[in-house]
């Protein structure tokens, strides 16, 4: 498989996930308008990729990019991502039915690339009982997929496997941030290095992981600006991901015009991270592990004695990753409370916890686990 499939196009692509709207309460509301004027100046500096899926924005993404996009350029000058998702099919048929409705709503004839949506523990086995993999392959052998992929949100032991059994599979799409990459939960370089052992290119999704880090402390906002006053501190995640030799797209969900001229503004010539700026990140890094909520160092000293298997290092750490990322509950879904709903099939619960406490006894940095358990619990559960 070349790693050619991309063509050299530049390295941001366009979410079309949180676009912007004309009733901020209704998520189908597109602002129409705004947003041709940000593909414009998106396609205006050169670049082309655009990411869509069935249920954005209220089942309406697809339709934005239609009319936003598909009906006011050639068809060469861009290309067009799409997916399908499990949780939208029931049937053999269903697989179809979507599709269909998707060339229809996009107003295109075949897309450039299709993904699987979100593989996980748990979805897999829709895929397979439906052979969405065979079928997707039938797609591309038609010429109305022309590169073939997955979205993925799991542990690099699934995705090595799903490599292994599907090497027709072109391109993976994982999630990856500075914050995330040692993350022994999320675990975003290692899935990164299976990828990359496979030849598979990398798409990257929450690059900013979902604003959190635009939203920094005081001390890592003047540590970036004293380095380089001139960038925003977006542009440090963003270009974090896209330094990745492998990494052949890094997609942002871009909601306004100002997002969207700062993103183009260092990615239209993009410039990897020098050695300096990576030790900022590992700093920044530190900075923000040191004041999360439960300061666990990911030992795991407490698991092997746990009577009921709870993953105790990786549920604490989806609990100070959403609490930075959404601290109040309002984002409804997020990507660690589906990490959190993959680990529960495979380890127990935080709320089946049976209070023995040996993981307090043995724990190095004296944490209250069970206290914290009940927190995961609630905050997850």
């Amino acid at each position: 498989m070349a790693n050619d499939i991309f063509n050299g196009a530049k390295k941001l692509g366009f979410g079309l996930m949180r676009l912007p709207l004309n009733n901020p309460d209704d998520p189908a509301d597109i602002d129409i308008e705004q947003t041709k004027k940000m593909v414009d100046l998106f396609m205006e500096r050169g670049f082309t990729y655009f990411d869509t899926a069935w249920m954005y924005h209220a089942f309406n993404s697809e339709n934005a990019a239609r009319e936003a996009l598909v009906s006011r350029y050639p068809r060469d000058s861009f290309t067009l991502a799409t997916k399908l998702h499990s949780e939208f099919i029931s049937s053999e048929e269903d697989r179809d039915n979507v599709f269909n409705e998707q060339l229809k709503k996009t107003g295109v004839e075949f897309f450039d690339y299709y993904l699987i949506h979100d593989v996980n523990l748990h979805s897999i086995e829709t895929y397979n009982r439906l052979h969405v993999f065979d079928w997707l392959i039938e797609k591309k052998n038609a010429g109305l997929a022309k590169h073939i992929g997955f979205s993925f949100h799991d542990s690099p032991e699934l995705l090595e496997q799903v490599l292994t059994e599907h090497p027709e599979m072109e391109f993976v799409q994982i999630q990856l941030n500075y914050l995330d990459y040692d993350s022994p939960a999320i675990r975003s370089r290692e899935c990164y290095e299976v990828a990359a052992k496979f030849g598979k290119p990398v798409i990257i999704m929450e690059p900013i992981k979902g604003g959190t880090l635009i939203n920094m402390s005081d001390e890592i906002t003047d540590m970036y600006k004293n380095y380089n006053p001139d960038v925003s501190v977006a542009s440090w995640a963003i270009r974090f991901a896209a330094s990745h030799d492998n990494v052949k797209m890094v997609l942002s969900g871009m909601s306004n015009m100002e997002q969207l001229e700062d993103n183009t503004s260092y990615m239209e010539n993009f410039v990897p991270l020098n050695n300096e700026e990576k030790e900022l990140i590992k700093k920044a890094v530190v900075i923000l592990n040191s004041s999360i909520a439960i300061p666990c160092t990911g030992c795991s000293y407490c698991t092997d004695g746990c009577p009921i298997k709870i993953a105790i290092p990786k549920y604490f750490s989806l609990y100070n990753a959403e609490m930075k990322d959404n601290p109040d509950g309002k984002k409804g879904w997020t990507p660690q409370g589906e990490y959190y709903d993959n680990l529960t099939k495979t380890f127990g619960k935080a709320s089946a916890c049976v209070g023995c406490k040996q993981c307090e006894n043995i724990c190095p940095q004296h944490l209250k686990v069970t206290e914290y358990l009940a927190m995961v619990a609630e905050k997850f559960e």
